[in-house]
Parts: structure tokens; C-alpha cells; sequence
């Protein structure tokens, strides 16, 4: 990393999905994640964030996923994370403007991205980067200004920095 460590926020919003027979469709999940160097090393200090709509069977299903108790995409990470930070029901504002995407945690964060310039009609570039979270391709993109987070003494301004967004299909 350019700066030393690594500070992101992964959130997540689930149009359609399901986990045996409980439905997560509309749910918002976020996780911050902090690493002291390169992720791949390990030493992961990670925040997860649910969705307050989110019953407790709904809960439950969205902890074994964004765990990676339950394998898929997330599990992964499991190895590298050495501090569980917590896990806080709280809401989450999610919203999608064009080729811009944005999450809100009262109080704790406020992300957004947009995608890098391009002359592509589109308006956005795709990489096919073979990421666990979104294998199959992802839009460059950067943080918006007012791209911060604090919480659990962690705290971070990623405005102008690295971004990415991607649809993703998980099953497992």
C-alpha cells in the first residue's frame, strides 16, 4: 500500500439472494477492514456492519456469509483476520446514481465512488482482476470527497483514493 497500511470498506447490498430458506433480498451489509501492510500478509482488523432490517434468522444467515464460516468468496479472508472488531446491527443507506455508488452509516461512515474518467461510452472501465469478492470483473472507480470512517478507534478519509464496485453472484 502507498500509505503503509490499508483502510477499506466492503458493503455489500443484496438485490435478490437467499441462504437455505431465508431471504436476504434488499439487506445491506458493510465490513471495514483495516490491514497494517499489503492485505495478503495478514494482521486483518475487520468492523462488520448489518442491516437493522434484518431479523434474527436473517442475522444469523448474514454472519455465516460475511464471516466466511460458511466458505464462499469470504472465506478467504477468514485467515487473515487476526481482530473482530464487533458486529453492530445499525442502518445502512445504500444507493446507486448512475455510475455511482455510495454507502451510509450514521455516525460511523460515509463512502462513495465514482468511476475513473474514461472516453468509453459507458462511462466506466472493467477489470477482470479475479478478486475473491467479485471474481469475475470490477469498474475502477475512486472515492468522492467526504469518503470517511471512524469507529473502534479506526479512522480513515479515502476521498480521491482507490475504489472499486462490481455486481457479484455468490453461492457456495
Amino acid at each position: 500500500p502507498t500509505q503503509g497500511d490499508c483502510a477499506v470498506v466492503l458493503a455489500f447490498h443484496i438485490d435478490t439472494g437467499r441462504y437455505g430458506g431465508v431471504s436476504l433480498d434488499g439487506l445491506n451489509v458493510a465490513l471495514a477492514v483495516h490491514s497494517p501492510g499489503p492485505m495478503a500478509d495478514g494482521n486483518l482488523a475487520v468492523a462488520a456492519y448489518i442491516d437493522e432490517r434484518a431479523d434474527e434468522q436473517q442475522t444469523a444467515a448474514l454472519g455465516a456469509i460475511f464471516t466466511g464460516a460458511e466458505g464462499g468468496p469470504m472465506a478467504a479472508f477468514a485467515p487473515l483476520i487476526t481482530r473482530q472488531l464487533g458486529v453492530k446491527k445499525t442502518p445502512i443507506r445504500y444507493s446507486v446514481a448512475g455510475n455511482n455508488r455510495s454507502v451510509e452509516i450514521p455516525g460511523i461512515m460515509q463512502m462513495g465512488v465514482e468511476p475513473l474518467p474514461t472516453l468509453h461510452p459507458s462511462g466506466e472501465i472493467w477489470l477482470a482482476a479475479g478478486h475473491p469478492v467479485a471474481p469475475d470483473k470490477m469498474a475502477l472507480a475512486v472515492g468522492r470527497g467526504g469518503s470517511t470512517f471512524a469507529d473502534y478507534g479506526l479512522h480513515w478519509d479515502n476521498s480521491g483514493k482507490n475504489g472499486h464496485y462490481a455486481p457479484v453472484s455468490w453461492s457456495n
